[in-house]
């Protein structure tokens, strides 16, 4: 076994040549110096020195040879040899010199003494100069590279990961003639690999040497090709690599090591989603699948962050026709051009409409008929809705209301409302009007499961401009409408709209400062491929009146998630971007809740999707508030805020800064309360 460990690690062709090129020059150094003592002449040398030196070259190349392999001169990389090699080829001659002055005498008799010392020295440099002539090649190299750099045109690169990804990258820059990209060492937690080459590119060390190599390397870029490791291990090497300051780009996907190739187009930047330290979350896509294909769905507000995406997933599970719903034009312009590029066999409708005008939404349902409805439309930037309370009941309560009464009226299948965390003790409009939403959903589907959907009517439309006559809304005609209606609750996405990511690049690229509310705010934070994945998948849970709760794992400072922002940004936080604290906003908390006291939770099938118990409330009255709150709000009443909290009681605004510091103080028993180790499995 050692043996074989031997040939593997030091019987290469590249071994092969330099230890042949030793014992050559070892022992030609010695008749070398007798050339030189004998003035040049072969001629003048004694015979017995010629047979002395014969007869003494097997015993002599043994010894260099046990002598070379014990200082490891076979396991340096001569291609960036250092002051260390040199150390150890300069004991090695000197080592090899005394023995050979021992043995030839003691067994040959004496020699000249200018055939010791000549030979010696001759030694010595030819060992050192076969290792350090290409370091000195590469140096040149180096100088030319250093010149073109300077004119923009040579990046030195280093890829994290020396397996079969990292090699196809580096063959893949190779070949690319207009890559300006100059590989110049391999990161590998190996220890098998390291001091070896890939390519004639070394291995420089494992992830603890990345930031020493990126100085020692004078390193521009780093390509992390590491697309099999865990989610975790590649969040701690890419949290590393930005440190560095370089460029960083990933290699996303396995996809491409199936086919054998790797293209550098394949690198993408490094974005903050990378750095969660979070397995990627992933559901039954076979179980969506069943579910969406061949419905008609309806997705409202489709133009926005969260709606696009859940077009995007719809899209991709063949449905029998997907509408898009949306007042604003040039959103819902963009991802329709999206999704016909993508899937020009796609049956898509764009519609451009309110929320707000049940008229239009009846219209709508009535030419389509839809099957499931997502409805993503809603005001959601906290601090605008704190500004215009009015406008955050019309559109998100009011709207949500319209909605799931047109997709009631019209025998819609399944009604998915997208709610927030911050609707669960809200201090801010905008949450409180999400609670509300919720609400309106277990309203539905309790009159629905009752059989009194006729209590469930138009509110606050004007009779003169109105096409539905509200005497005569009623769904005899329906045959007791069975819509299953269902509210998925989850915190902020990453990238959205309504997210601080895109906030905080645009201060960067403005060269700061980067403002955070709170050095202590802290938030749940999902994608939003993984948030719509479970909000598809929860849509297919929902049997009426549930409030489905995504799992999103850990929640993070924003404070760190600004400075990890600045560093992929190649800067460094407070030195060259400032970090300012602007303090809280009205209604804002240091930390969301997902899940009210009062509420526990179920599982489902997917532990990252559980069940919030509804809370229990009288529906009639609700309905009751909610028709003399549109009264309110159509007078535009300074008093709207009093008149929410009659009816969302958790909704406080008057101690926010108390019950930040509560919440804060017992984050960690919030998040043992949503810990799902020991909840009870939701009924199928």
């Amino acid at each position: 076994m050692q043996e074989q460990n031997f040939k593997l690690k030091y019987l290469n062709g590249a071994v092969i040549i330099l230890l042949i090129y030793d014992m050559i020059a070892v022992n030609f150094s010695y008749l070398a110096g007798l050339w030189l003592r004998f003035d040049l002449q072969f001629s003048h040398i004694e015979s017995r020195y010629i047979t002395a030196w014969e007869k003494f070259i097997p015993i002599y190349t043994f010894i260099a040879l046990i002598t070379f392999v014990l200082f490891k001169l076979y396991k340096s990389i001569w291609k960036f040899a250092s002051y260390t090699e040199l150390k150890h080829v300069m004991y090695t001659s000197l080592i090899t010199a005394m023995l050979h002055t021992y043995f030839i005498t003691l067994l040959f008799g004496r020699m000249p003494i200018s055939y010791y010392i000549l030979g010696a020295i001759i030694q010595f440099l030819a060992i050192i100069g076969s290792r350090f002539s290409y370091r000195f090649v590469l140096l040149l190299r180096s100088d030319r590279e250093n010149i073109q750099r300077a004119k923009g045109n040579v990046a030195r690169v280093m890829i994290v990961g020396a397996g079969n990804a990292g090699r196809l990258l580096l063959r893949d820059i190779k070949r690319t003639k207009d890559c300006n990209d100059s590989v110049v060492c391999f990161i590998d937690d190996d220890t098998n690999k390291w001091g070896k080459t890939v390519d004639n590119i070394p291995v420089a060390g494992g992830r603890d040497r990345i930031l020493d190599n990126v100085k020692y390397y004078r390193i521009d870029k780093i390509y992390v090709a590491m697309p099999s490791s865990k989610p975790e291990e590649l969040s701690k090497v890419l949290n590393i690599c930005k440190e560095s300051g370089c460029i960083l780009k990933n290699l996303p996907g396995m996809c491409q090591l199936a086919n054998g190739k790797v293209k550098i187009r394949d690198l993408k930047d490094v974005n903050i989603e990378d750095l969660l330290g979070r397995p990627p979350i992933k559901v039954d896509l076979e179980e969506i699948f069943e579910y969406l294909n061949g419905k008609t769905i309806m997705v409202t507000g489709g133009g926005g962050s969260i709606g696009s995406e859940l077009c995007r997933q719809i899209a991709a599970h063949s449905p029998k026709r997907l509408i898009i719903f949306d007042i604003y034009e040039n959103n819902a312009y963009e991802i329709e051009q999206e999704l016909l590029m993508n899937y020009p066999n796609l049956s898509l409708d764009t519609i451009i409409g309110s929320v707000r005008d049940l008229n239009k939404l009846e219209q709508v349902f009535a030419t389509y008929k839809p099957d499931v409805v997502y409805h993503a439309a809603a005001h959601k930037h906290v601090p605008l809705m704190e500004e215009s309370p009015c406008e955050a009941i019309k559109n998100n309560v009011m709207g949500t209301y319209n909605t799931a009464l047109a997709a009631l009226h019209n025998n819609c299948k399944r009604f998915v409302l997208i709610s927030t965390d911050k609707a669960v003790n809200p201090t801010n409009v905008m949450g409180a009007s999400k609670r509300m939403c919720e609400m309106i959903i277990q309203t539905f589907a309790r009159k629905v499961k009752e059989g009194k959907v006729n209590d469930l009517r138009p509110i606050g439309l004007q009779r003169d401009k109105r096409i539905i006559d509200m005497d005569e809304y009623c769904y005899s005609h329906s045959n007791n409408p069975a819509t299953e209606f269902a509210a998925v609750r989850f915190g902020n996405v990453l990238g959205s709209n309504g997210s601080v990511i895109p906030k905080f690049k645009k201060q960067i690229e403005a060269g700061g400062p980067v403002t955070v509310t709170h050095p202590d705010i802290i938030r749940y934070f999902m994608t939003i491929s993984e948030a719509v994945s479970l909000v598809l998948q929860a849509g297919n849970y929902a049997k009426g009146g549930e409030i489905f709760v995504l799992d999103m794992g850990t929640p993070i400072k924003i404070d760190t998630m600004a400075r990890n922002l600045i560093r992929l940004s190649g800067l460094r936080p407070d030195i060259d971007i400032k970090i300012e604290y602007s303090g809280l906003r009205p209604g804002e908390k240091l930390f969301e809740e997902r899940l009210m006291s009062e509420e526990g939770l179920e599982m489902t099938p997917n532990k990252l999707i559980s069940i919030g118990k509804p809370l229990e409330f009288d529906e009639d009255k609700f309905l009751r508030q909610l028709r003399l709150l549109s009264v309110y709000m159509g007078e535009n009443s300074g008093n709207i805020r009093e008149h929410i909290r009659s009816i969302v009681t958790t909704y406080h605004t008057a101690h926010v800064d108390s019950i930040n510091s509560e919440l804060f103080d017992n984050k960690r028993e919030i998040a043992n309360v949503l810990h799902h180790e020991d909840l009870p499995q939701a009924a199928n």
